[in-house]
């Protein structure tokens, strides 16, 4: 049955796979952002609405007094964003979708597979501690109230711009250059890394299902590879078939790089698989369809053919020559 479908956001990496999957569906789908994407264009069939999330005003101009049957929220970080949200969409909605993160879950887990039930607390990284504040309100105003609330977790999403290692392109280029390159921990940590269109699978599956709301979701695949491996697929994709891996602890290259260090120490140094029963539930047609070997040569297909995009972090590069030199110095 179509459906009204609101996406706050909705040209993103995570995004826009799913609003293009829920177009396809026969669903009507309307997107309201700063309309600046343009590596991500949207289907023609999808409505477009311009604002910033971010300003309330705006957003309620562009909005006026429509209803949806579903809003899902991409763009909200912080606690007084989604009470705003609450405010805008209550009795005008029948499902409100928000985007958190697996990165809320506790951090190191304490037992693997992490599970919905897995306690939320990450110490490490103020994004995940937002996500989790974020979805405390929405718990009581579920509970409270009855705001039809839906959380999804999703872990590290990927489509053909997002490369998933530390260094981005800078990484490939080390690789091509034939310059060691810098893997976090010893490299045999499992880490899941999901395709945007698997997810776009599991995410639309959710939207106006009545059994989703009032519940939470993380939607990951089962995907789960090495980091080393991670690398190499990557550095094969790039036409390098024996890439030069140092491996330093996580902690030392937060403090070396500290602008990594929430999202490596909080996050990626941890080994990370989850069970996706809950919502195979739901949408049993979910799972794991593009592995990321397929997906680096993606990636790899679409930087080569953007030059525009292989941009080489100097100061990165420069740092990444030094920590590798002092892990063969020691």
């Amino acid at each position: 049955m179509s459906q009204r479908i609101l996406f706050i956001g909705g040209s993103g990496i995570i995004s826009h796979a799913s609003v293009a999957r829920a177009a396809r569906l026969g669903h009507r789908v309307t997107v309201l952002n700063r309309g600046r994407s343009a590596t991500r264009p949207l289907p023609a069939e999808v409505e477009t609405l311009v604002a910033d999330a971010n300003d309330a005003q705006a957003v309620a101009a562009a909005l006026g007094g429509r209803e949806f049957d579903v809003v899902a929220q991409f763009r909200a970080f912080g606690p007084e964003h989604v009470a705003r949200d609450v405010a805008q969409f209550s009795g005008r909605t029948g499902q409100y979708v928000f985007i958190s993160s697996a990165s809320a879950y506790q951090t190191p887990p304490s037992a693997l597979p992490v599970r919905e039930s897995t306690p939320l607390r990450n110490p490490f990284w103020q994004y995940s501690r937002d996500k989790i504040a974020c979805e405390d309100l929405l718990v009581r105003e579920y509970r409270d109230n009855g705001f039809p609330m839906t959380i999804v977790r999703p872990s590290h999403t990927y489509d053909r711009t997002l490369l998933p290692t530390s260094g981005g392109w800078t990484d490939v280029a080390r690789m091509r250059a034939g310059k060691p390159v810098i893997v976090h921990g010893d490299g045999t940590s499992l880490w899941t890394i999901t395709h945007t269109e698997d997810f776009a699978v599991g995410f639309v599956g959710l939207l106006g299902n009545p059994l989703a709301v009032g519940e939470s979701f993380h939607i990951t695949g089962t995907h789960a590879p090495t980091w080393d491996q991670i690398y190499t697929w990557l550095a094969q994709a790039a036409g390098v078939s024996s890439p030069d891996l140092v491996h330093v602890a996580s902690e030392t290259i937060a403090r070396v790089l500290p602008d990594l260090g929430p999202g490596l120490v909080g996050d990626k140094a941890h080994s990370m698989v989850f069970d996706i029963s809950k919502v195979r539930r739901l949408v049993p047609e979910f799972g794991t369809t593009i592995t990321y070997d397929v997906g680096a040569q993606e990636q790899l297909s679409w930087f080569d053919a953007h030059p525009e995009a292989q941009v080489v972090d100097p100061e990165l590069d420069a740092a990444f020559d030094r920590l590798a030199a002092h892990a063969r110095a020691v």
